[in-house]
């Protein structure tokens, strides 16, 4: 593998398969000069310019990251690379394009079309409105694209400045970076940038507020994240191409929605789905698949304590990983309802991920069936009513894995959800220190709060349901419990990205000091290791009963 030192190695790699293969917007602009907001009718992406960031300056890059894809460490501080990531493609050498380019999407909330969120009314304006991707290549013989989070306005920006700002941008680097060392699909942090002068202003909470809003308007400075993705193909823009096909908005929509589809079983499934079948074959082995992938990755979310907060159609990657760090939180306090964002609600709460994902896989489904005859569209229904099962199948094997256990039992499973819900325990330390296979229940107190450690009651039920998990386990040899533990270590992390952690990090950085960030990725891209002494004293352990229920940090608004 060769070493790519610069900007210049990095674009003999270039191939834009999106923008060669798709149909661009008929009404854009060919020098991505297109920024207000505006209806686009057809076409599969706009081309447009980012809008570049003053002054930037670096942050962090991903060492693990850029060492996978081959990059040089100092190319994150090239002068050349800098400018092309925080927003300038003026000057970027051939075959680079000096164009990035946007997509539009649908908006379904919990299986319901939704169009107000449209500026327009009709759909027409809706999409990636300040994310704007700049790179498509085959780097290490895998497809990946580049895109700019917070890259300035599109015609998709509904008004807004199409700018992020750096205490989001920390939240979804350091997030990225976490949840790939945890061992769930993602997708993936290259370099963050901050601009040193520009500012925008941002609703935002008061320090020490109990607000579920905002309460006024700070000044923050701007940032640019860089994400990677095989794609950034959302279950909303497949919906928007269905929508219009579905309604036959124009003459090319069937087409246009075929053309996507194809697209997205070429960069996402194209080891799994054969190029020679029928277009209905495809289809409906892209629908048996995506479920597939999906079920999976929601499990994997509740293993670690992850809740996306704001899990829309639109927020829900097509290839089935994690995208959009915006309200996400992980969990402290064990809690079914546990829910970070102030404007979601239930329905996007912890142990109710699996129904949004089914209604979100509900949407996909609807979105392809235009591409079916009546024959294929009857298996398509067995495929979309039989995801709960199959989410089913999954929890479960995923709650036998974190548990320890050769088969899911029901039991005992409901029985720990009952404890879990009556005690008040923190979600991560206590199925970490459930994973050292303990004799009683002395070493699980370290995730109780202090309400519960002297409840004679509580700690006698516990103690019960210890020893009957014991046995379900297996673990009654030295040898046994050694073999146990040590599976159940690979998937109980002892560290999660908590907002608390966050909090500090961010608040540093405002002030030019970016020491708490680097330690926090250090410390989150080995979320299974045991740290030194001083690592864990400081990010294992509960939360501090003062920082509950705190406005930005027990809960975040949308505001980014």
């Amino acid at each position: 593998m060769k070493a790519i030192k610069t900007l210049s190695d990095l674009a003999q790699l270039a191939d834009y398969s999106l923008m060669d293969g798709l149909k661009s917007d008929p009404d854009a602009k060919e020098n991505g000069v297109d920024h207000a907001p505006r209806q686009v009718f057809s076409g599969h992406y706009v081309p447009v310019n980012p809008t570049p960031m003053q002054n930037p300056k670096y942050i962090a890059h991903s060492k693990i990251f850029f060492k996978e894809l081959g990059f040089d460490d100092s190319l994150a501080k090239s002068p050349d690379f800098v400018s092309m990531f925080s927003g300038d493609l003026s000057n970027v050498p051939a075959p680079l394009r000096k164009v990035g380019w946007a997509t539009g999407y649908a908006l379904s909330i919990y299986g319901t079309e939704y169009y107000q969120q449209c500026p327009f009314g009709d759909g027409n304006g809706y999409g990636d409105g300040r994310a704007v991707s700049i790179f498509e290549g085959v780097i290490n013989d895998q497809r990946l694209e580049m895109q700019l989070k917070g890259g300035g306005k599109t015609p998709y920006c509904r008004g807004a400045d199409g700018r992020a700002v750096l205490r989001s941008s920390i939240r979804e680097f350091l997030a990225q970076e976490h949840m790939h060392a945890l061992g769930i699909p993602t997708s993936r942090s290259l370099s963050l940038y901050t601009s040193s002068t520009e500012m925008v202003k941002r609703p935002w909470f008061n320090q020490g507020s109990h607000s579920r809003d905002p309460e006024v308007m700070i000044d923050e400075a701007v940032a640019i994240t860089t994400r990677v993705a095989s794609s950034f193909l959302r279950v909303g823009q497949i919906e928007l191409f269905g929508r219009r096909a579905r309604k036959n908005e124009h003459p090319n929509a069937r087409k246009e929605l075929e053309m996507i589809v194809l697209h997205l079983i070429e960069r996402e499934y194209s080891e799994i789905i054969d190029v020679h079948l029928s277009i209905g074959e495809k289809v409906l082995l892209l629908a048996t698949e995506f479920r597939s992938r999906l079920t999976s990755l929601v499990a994997d979310w509740i293993r670690v304590g992850y809740c996306q907060g704001n899990f829309n159609s639109d927020n829900c990657a097509a290839g089935g990983f994690t995208l959009d760090y915006g309200p996400f939180g992980f969990i402290d306090m064990f809690d079914p309802k546990y829910q970070p964002w102030t404007g979601g609600g239930v329905h996007f709460s912890f142990f109710n991920q699996p129904q949004a994902a089914e209604r979100n896989f509900a949407m996909f489904c609807r979105a392809i069936e235009p591409l079916l005859d009546e024959n294929a569209l009857a298996r398509l229904e067995e495929i979309r009513n039989g995801f709960a099962t199959v989410m089913q199948t999954q929890m479960q094997e995923m709650w036998s894995a974190k548990l320890g256990l050769h088969a899911f039992d029901d039991d005992l499973f409901n029985e720990l959800v009952m404890l879990m819900r009556e005690t008040s325990l923190d979600y991560t330390l206590f199925f970490r220190e459930l994973s050292h296979i303990p004799d009683d229940i002395d070493t699980l107190k370290k995730s109780f709060y202090n309400n519960v450690k002297t409840d004679e009651n509580v700690l006698k039920k516990w103690s019960e349901w210890l020893k009957k998990w014991r046995y379900l386990a297996g673990a009654t040899t030295p040898e046994s419990r050694e073999k146990i533990s040590e599976q159940m270590k690979r998937v109980n992390p002892k560290y999660t990205l908590r907002e608390w952690f966050l909090v500090p990090a961010y608040e540093q950085a405002s002030s030019g000091d970016y020491t708490l960030i680097r330690e926090l990725q250090e410390v989150m891209t080995k979320p299974y290791d045991e740290q030194s002494k001083e690592i864990e004293e400081k990010y294992y352990r509960i939360k501090p009963f003062e920082l509950f229920d705190i406005a930005g940090v027990s809960h975040v608004s949308c505001s980014s």
